[in-house]
C-alpha cells in the first residue's frame, strides 16, 4: 500500500530535495511552506508520516506537533522533526511534544531515508501487533484508555496524553500484571532508531502519573527492573 509523507518547511529547495527522493522511493509526497498550511493538509490528508521544520514564520514546528497531537484526527500521526537547530533542549521538546524522530540538518537523502523506512515501518507493525492482542478500547476500573482516538477517560472525564505517555500507558495497559524493564519500553515506544536515555520513561511515567491522581498506584515501579501495570489498586 502506498504511504504518503507530508514535507513541512519554509525552503522550496529543502522540499523539492526531499520530495525527489521520497517520491523515486514509491512515496506519495504533498508539501507545504507554512505551519497553518501544514495542519490543513494534515487533516485533510491524513500522511502516514510529517517530516516538519522548526524555524518557520508564524506558526513554527513545535506548535504544529503540539496541535497536531491535540487533534483526535491527527493525534497518533507519525511525526519526524528535520531542522537545523541542534541544542539538546530542542530535541528533549520535540521529542516530549511526541515525536517520533528528531534530525538535525544537514542530513544525507539515503540516511534520511532510513530512518523515514524505519518510522512507518515501526506504525504498520505496531498497528498489526496490537489490533491482535488488545481491543480498542481498554477499560480498567473508572480508567477507559481508547486506541482508536487515542483518549483517555478517567471518571467519565477526558485527559489529555501527549503521544508517547499516551502510547506508554496503552501499553502498560494492554498487558497488565507484566514487568517491563526501561530498555523494552524505550524500544517499544520510541524505537531503536531515536536516541534517549533511560530517565526519559521515569519521566514520562511520573507525568502519567500525575494525570491519573488517585489511580496513579496502576502503575507499579518494580524496583531494580522497570514498571508494570496492576490488575488492581
Amino acid at each position: 500500500m502506498e504511504k504518503t509523507i507530508l514535507i513541512v518547511d519554509d525552503e522550496q529547495d529543502i522540499v523539492d530535495l526531499i520530495s525527489y527522493n521520497l517520491s523515486k522511493e514509491g512515496y506519495k509526497v504533498v508539501t507545504a511552506t507554512n505551519g497553518n498550511q501544514a495542519v490543513e493538509l494534515a487533516t485533510s490528508v491524513k500522511p502516514d508520516l510529517v517530516i516538519l521544520d522548526i524555524m518557520m514564520p508564524g506558526m513554527d514546528g513545535f506548535e504544529v506537533c503540539r496541535t497536531l497531537r491535540q487533534n483526535p484526527a491527527t493525534h497518533g500521526m507519525a511525526i519526524m522533526f528535520l531542522t537545523a537547530k541542534a541544542g539538546e533542549i530542542d530535541q528533549i521538546l520535540g521529542l516530549e511534544l511526541g515525536a517520533d524522530d528528531y534530525i538535525q540538518k544537514p542530513i544525507s537523502p539515503r540516511v534520511l531515508i532510513a530512518r523515514v523506512k524505519t518510522i512507518i515501518r515501526r506504525g504498520t507493525e505496531r498497528v498489526r501487533t496490537e489490533t491482535i492482542t488488545a481491543p480498542e478500547i481498554l477499560r480498567i476500573g473508572a480508567l477507559e484508555v481508547n486506541r482508536q482516538n487515542y483518549t483517555v477517560k478517567i471518571d467519565n472525564k477526558e485527559s489529555f496524553f501527549p503521544k508517547k505517555e499516551f502510547e506508554l500507558l496503552a501499553f502498560l495497559a494492554m498487558n497488565k500484571g507484566k514487568v517491563f524493564t526501561r530498555e523494552a519500553l524505550l524500544r517499544r515506544i520510541w524505537g531503536e532508531s531515536v536516541y534517549v536515555i533511560d530517565r526519559t520513561v521515569d519521566v514520562h511515567v511520573s507525568k502519567i502519573r500525575e494525570k491519573l491522581g488517585k489511580y496513579a498506584p496502576f502503575i507499579e515501579t518494580v524496583k531494580g527492573v522497570g514498571y508494570r501495570f496492576r490488575e488492581t489498586i
